[in-house]
């Protein structure tokens, strides 16, 4: 077992330069996964990097290993905004998904505060 130090990164394209190309792959790893899983409680299997919703392509679809249901994943690594917000909504109406990850940098009020609205409704 190999260790390593954790250390904050603040410049997120330091280590990942490309959205889809570096991050979304990297995530979409079976360990990145797991992380990601273990940390939201929820077991997210991969289903496809990239899935076509349309004319659009969501970042990460899967799915909860127990149950079927659908995840989406959408990955910004710069703070929250309208386009990414429209997709996330876009994505999880297209795939019909009742968890949705969005990992940011930073989230702005007003987005946290939208998201909140979605999940009291």
């Amino acid at each position: 077992m190999k260790l390593g130090k954790l250390e904050k990164i603040i410049d997120l394209r330091s280590v990942w330069e490309h959205e889809a190309k570096d991050f979304t792959n990297w995530l979409a790893r079976e360990q990145n996964l797991d992380l990601l899983s273990n940390e939201i409680g929820v077991n997210i299997s991969l289903i496809k990097t990239e899935a076509e919703t349309g004319d659009f392509s969501v970042d990460i679809l899967a799915e909860e290993a127990e149950t079927g249901k659908k995840i989406i994943i959408e990955n910004q690594l710069e703070r929250t905004n309208h386009d990414h917000l429209g997709k996330i909504i876009t994505y999880a109406s297209g795939y019909e998904a009742e968890t949705v990850i969005w990992i940011v940098k930073e989230f702005r009020n007003e987005h946290k505060s939208a998201i909140d609205w979605l999940n009291e409704q």
